[in-house]
Formats: structure tokens, C-alpha cells, sequence
């Protein structure tokens, strides 16, 4: 016997009321941007204007505003493919190893003779001693430069390969340091190139890691290519400042070769800065996450050789005094110095949890691009094309929705009508989904709605089918409904896992459009199943229950 139990039937009308309540936003597509617009700008300010608040009043604070984000081909906007040029670190790494080798070697200066650096390949450190004799020796000398891998990956590795060969010390980075330095010098890359394209203002960016050296950068919004390879070139200023004192605000008077920067994280906290800043970010070469004596998290940083020089100057004359370290004309943090600082390198220590020292570590990183990108490839999509793009996905998706409506109306007359409420219901979970997880809707994101479309319809083609083969035994309307939905259940689960296991291949190996398609597919095949096999479903029972008909006409 045809039966759900009532929580079932609650159950699936609030899925249904969540998934179009969630989508519903999206209807009001222009009032609800702006009055999101206007809530991040109140966040970010802390001030509320009338013209704020009337764009805030644009959408009730108490219904969703979740909303399927634009994607680049839809919205217009700036498409580059960028390549890292990760080997440039290689090299920069062996030049501030250089003091670093050559004061070590020359502690071993009477077994080993002197020492001149010669050109070598890039990527590569070579020291000449005038002994070769001693040439055991400097190898080993230049090994207690080493260091353990800071990786996980890279466990029990060191930093550094040393070797000699003839009157020659040669010294690269490991293969394991290698690796790290190039996920490192990717993470830094995609942190500073997503400063300089969040400080456009634009709406949504997509930055991401593409293979192993590449960076896929997608602009909604931005009016060329060229404009956003300008605003990704733009380098960073980190500077290192004595602090003089501290301010109520930005217009606060300032003495003669003084200014005043705000703080990064508290608005409300300005620093008296000395204009002319005693390092920059040309002079640090490093900045990794730590700890400290007391165990506590921290941020350790390198200084090349004129770096560690001034601030060894600087620091045995400042000892106590706090040291501003600025980005982008925003204090990070201003620790105090507590002993002088005369060995290439330093410690910030603070209120740092795990997390933040962390993210410090990159910001410092980020002063300035690691290294030097190539623009592979590079697109301009107008926001005309965007809106033709929009519209042509709206025709698609209305034609092929009307076809399919009323082939179903023909072919199964009630029962399609059924099966077309659950097609609507299931376009609708569809951007529900999409606005709860944020997703980007492309162009191929609209192709996989629309070929949703047509899989949708497919699983109930299947029960009616069965339906209909159950009838010509005579067994009534209702066991045959029940052996229609038992039966046909193996058919659709195989048919849609294959294709949803085809959809994750296709998000896991493709990149941005392809992705996109792979998404929209994927949710598609989940609520295809869920509105088939359950909306469908208590629809049927629903009306079985009222009319109780003797007979039924599939």
C-alpha cells in the first residue's frame, strides 16, 4: 500500500521551503546586491549614512540574501593565466646565503686559504678557496649553514646540498627545500595578488593555484586585461619604522620627519612613525611562523647582509624603543626590542595565535611579488557580451524547459503534470544550493542547468514506464504505483551515480568554466534524484489519497 509517514512529509516540504527560500533572492537580483553592497560597506566602516541605510532597506534584514555570484562571462570583466617563475627564488636565496657562507668560511681561513665567490648557474652558490686541500674541511663548514625543512612533506630533509669538486664548493637548495619553496613562493604570489585585486573594490575575484607554477585570475568587473596586469604589478611597500609615539587620529599634528600610519587590525589605534624607515621589504628575505622560548607562537624573519647590518646598528642603540613594521601604509604589528639584533635575524613576538602568526608571516612575505610573472594568456569580456551571454542562457533554459513541460503534459498526461511541478521545484533547489555555497554561475554553469533540464524528467520517464508495465498485471493502481517507484529505484540510482562521478572527475581535474559546468551538474543530479523519488512521489500519494481512482491512465 501507497504510504509516507507524516515526518517523511514534513521532512520533504521543508527541504522544498528551504531550497526556494534560498533561491528566492535571486529573483530580486539587483535589490538584494545592493543592499549586500551596503551591509559589507557598514561592517568595513561602522558608519551608517542615510544613503547606506536606504540601500540597506532595499531587502529585509530577516529573509536570505544569499545570491549566485556572476561569473566572468557573464558579468564581463579581465581573464589572465599567469606563470610564476618560481626558479627566480633559487637564485635570490644563494645571494643572501652569500654572507652567511662567507663568514663561516672564513673562520677556516688557515686550512682552507682564501675564498672568492665565482659566477655560477643560476640557482647556484660557488666558492673558490685558494687550498684545495682544505676542501673537506669548507664543505663542512658550509653545511652548519643547513637547516631541517621547514615542510611537512619535507621531514628529516635539509634545507641545503653542499658539495666539492676540485678547489670548488658548491651549494644549492635540496630537493626537498625546492619543493617548499615553490609551494611557499606560490602562496605568497596568490596572497599579494589577491591584496592588489581586493583593493580594486571589484566583486567576487577568482584566485587560484593552477598546476604546479600557474595562476588563474578572473575579474568580474575590471574594464581590460591590461587594467588588471597594471593593478596586479603594482608592488607592495613594507617598510620598517622607529616608533616615535602614538596619536588619537590621522590628523593629528606631526613633528618634522614624522608620520602617522593607523593600525591593520584596530582602526582606533594610530602610531607616531619617524618618516624615514630604517629598513624595507628589499632587505628581508624570509619570514616563517614559530615559537618562541615560552612555547608561543611567533614570526621568525631573515635580513639580507645590509639589512642585518643596519639593524644590528639600529637595534644596539634602540633597546627597549618599539620598532613599527607598515604595509601598504597600515601598521602590522610594532613589537619592542629587547636585546640587540645582530645575526641576519629577528623574532616578533605578540599576541599571536597559531593562526595569526601565520598569516603575518605571509603579509611580511607578500611585501612584494616573489618572483616574476608571465601573462600566458589574457582575455577582456565586455559586460555586452556578459549580457547577451545572460540572456542567451535564459532562452536556452525557457525553451528547453517548455519542451520538456509539454512533452511530459503529452506523454503522461496527470502524472507528467506532476512530474513538471517537481521540474520547477527542482530548478529552483538548484539555486538554492548555488546561493548557499556561494558558487559561481558561468556560462557552462547555465549548460549544466539546462542539460539538468532534460536529466530531470529522465528518472521519472523510468517510474512511469514501470508504472505502466505494472498496470497490465492487474494488480490495482496502488500496487502498481508502489512497484513502479521499488523497481525503477536500482535503475536511476545507476544512471545518476555514474554521471555524478563523472561531474566530480570533471571539478577535480578541470578549472574554471569546466568547473562551473561540473557544479551546477552535480547539484542537479542530487535534487534531480531527491525531487524524482520524493517529490514526485508524495505529489502522487498526495492525490491518490483524495481521489482514490479505481483505475489510472499512465
Amino acid at each position: 500500500m501507497l504510504n509516507i509517514p507524516l515526518w517523511n512529509r514534513v521532512l520533504i516540504w521543508g527541504v522544498i521551503a528551504l531550497g526556494l527560500g534560498l533561491a528566492m533572492p535571486n529573483f530580486f537580483y539587483d535589490r538584494v546586491e545592493t543592499h549586500n553592497d551596503a551591509a559589507a560597506e557598514i561592517d568595513l566602516t561602522d558608519a551608517v549614512t542615510d544613503e547606506l541605510q536606504a540601500d540597506l532597506d532595499e531587502w529585509p534584514s530577516f529573509l536570505p540574501s544569499g545570491l549566485v555570484n556572476l561569473g566572468l562571462d557573464l558579468r564581463g570583466g579581465a581573464h589572465l593565466l599567469a606563470q610564476v617563475h618560481v626558479e627566480d627564488v633559487y637564485t635570490s636565496r644563494m645571494d643572501s646565503l652569500w654572507p652567511a657562507l662567507r663568514d663561516v668560511l672564513r673562520e677556516e681561513r688557515e686550512t682552507i686559504g682564501t675564498i672568492r665567490r665565482q659566477d655560477a648557474p643560476a640557482g647556484e652558490l660557488w666558492v673558490q678557496i685558494s687550498d684545495a686541500s682544505g676542501l673537506a674541511e669548507a664543505v663542512a663548514a658550509a653545511r652548519t649553514l643547513s637547516q631541517p625543512v621547514a615542510s611537512v612533506t619535507g621531514v628529516g630533509a635539509q634545507t641545503l646540498d653542499i658539495r666539492g669538486e676540485g678547489d670548488i664548493v658548491i651549494v644549492t637548495l635540496s630537493e626537498a627545500e625546492r619543493a617548499a619553496t615553490d609551494d611557499r613562493t606560490m602562496q605568497q604570489s596568490l596572497e599579494i595578488i589577491r591584496r592588489r585585486v581586493d583593493e580594486a573594490g571589484t566583486r567576487e575575484p577568482t584566485i587560484q593555484r593552477q598546476g604546479t607554477d600557474r595562476i588563474l585570475i578572473q575579474v568580474p568587473g575590471v574594464g581590460s586585461a591590461e587594467e588588471l596586469k597594471a593593478l596586479i604589478g603594482t608592488t607592495a611597500r613594507l617598510t620598517f619604522h622607529p616608533v616615535t609615539g602614538s596619536a588619537s587620529s590621522l590628523e593629528d599634528d606631526t613633528a618634522s620627519r614624522e608620520i602617522i600610519l593607523p593600525d591593520a587590525d584596530d582602526e582606533s589605534e594610530f602610531y607616531r612613525l619617524e618618516e624615514s624607515p630604517t629598513l624595507t621589504g628589499e632587505n628581508l628575505t624570509d619570514a616563517q611562523p614559530g615559537f618562541d622560548q615560552n612555547s608561543q607562537p611567533s614570526v621568525n624573519f631573515t635580513l639580507d647582509g645590509i639589512g642585518s647590518r643596519r639593524f644590528c646598528e639600529y637595534s644596539q642603540d634602540n633597546v627597549r624603543s618599539f620598532f613599527a613594521i607598515a604595509l601598504d601604509g597600515e601598521v602590522l604589528t610594532a613589537p619592542q626590542i629587547r636585546e640587540p639584533i645582530c645575526g641576519g635575524s629577528g623574532q616578533i613576538t605578540g599576541n599571536f595565535s597559531v593562526e595569526s602568526s601565520t598569516n603575518l608571516a605571509i603579509l611580511l612575505r607578500a611585501g612584494a611579488l616573489p618572483a616574476e610573472l608571465t601573462f600566458l594568456e589574457e582575455r577582456t569580456i565586455g559586460p555586452e557580451l556578459g549580457a547577451d551571454s545572460i540572456a542567451a542562457g535564459q532562452t536556452a533554459a525557457t525553451v528547453a524547459g517548455i519542451a520538456v513541460l509539454v512533452f511530459m503534459g503529452l506523454s503522461y498526461g496527470l502524472f507528467g503534470l506532476f512530474a513538471n511541478i517537481a521540474l520547477i521545484i527542482n530548478v529552483g533547489l538548484i539555486f538554492g544550493l548555488l546561493s548557499l555555497i556561494g558558487a559561481t554561475l558561468t556560462l557552462p554553469g547555465i549548460a549544466g542547468i539546462v542539460l539538468t533540464i532534460g536529466m530531470a524528467v529522465d528518472a521519472n520517464v523510468l517510474i512511469f514506464e514501470r508504472i505502466r508495465e505494472e498496470l497490465k498485471t492487474a494488480k490495482g493502481p496502488s500496487r502498481a504505483i508502489e512497484l513502479g517507484y521499488e523497481k525503477a529505484r536500482s535503475a536511476i540510482y545507476d544512471a545518476n551515480i555514474t554521471t555524478f562521478i563523472t561531474a566530480v572527475i570533471l571539478f577535480a581535474m578541470g578549472s574554471g568554466p569546466v568547473r562551473g559546468f561540473a557544479i551546477t551538474l552535480g547539484l542537479g543530479i542530487i535534487t534531480s534524484v531527491f525531487t524524482a523519488l520524493f517529490v514526485t512521489r508524495l505529489i502522487v500519494v498526495m492525490w491518490f489519497e483524495r481521489r482514490r481512482p479505481k483505475t489510472i491512465e499512465v
